[in-house]
């Protein structure tokens, strides 16, 4: 089965202390171990690295960290889907015409490419809020 994974469930995966944790290290050993086809975009691997370096965490995770965390865990088991210059212009100007603010493009972008590469599933803990986003996709979309 081919998922697309939104950036919350592999930050969750990642920290122990993370509310979602548990459910999202299985998942991600699943990858791990090739029973799961894993899917992220491009900006989402920017998100993760982001999410980890900026994190209140203590002690924190610095850069070097958070790259050999997101070498380890995703770039060696997942492929790394890249939306076109048009896709993304499409992606805001769906969102314009929605009237969605803010941060709504970035999980559009996620969706976009979770559409692009066509997964079967794509897998986050903001469930809701992305079926308001892409209710063609709803019945795809599901928390790990």
């Amino acid at each position: 089965m081919k998922i697309y994974f939104d950036t919350n469930v592999l930050v969750a995966a990642a920290m122990e202390n993370h509310p979602h944790h548990v459910p999202a290290a299985a998942i991600l050993r699943r990858v791990h171990a090739g029973e799961i086809e894993a899917c992220i975009s491009s900006h989402g691997l920017a998100e993760f690295y982001a999410v980890l370096t900026r994190a209140p965490l203590t002690p924190p995770v610095y850069p070097s960290e958070a790259w050999q965390i997101l070498e380890r865990n995703v770039l060696a088991h997942f492929e790394v889907l890249s939306l076109s210059g048009e896709e993304h212009k499409e992606a805001i100007r769906h969102c314009a015409n929605a009237g969605w603010t803010g941060g709504r493009v970035y999980d559009v972008l996620h969706l976009a490419a979770a559409r692009q590469a066509r997964c079967q599933q794509i897998c986050t803990f903001n469930v809701r809020h992305f079926r308001e986003l892409a209710p063609d996709l709803a019945e795809r979309i599901r928390s790990a």
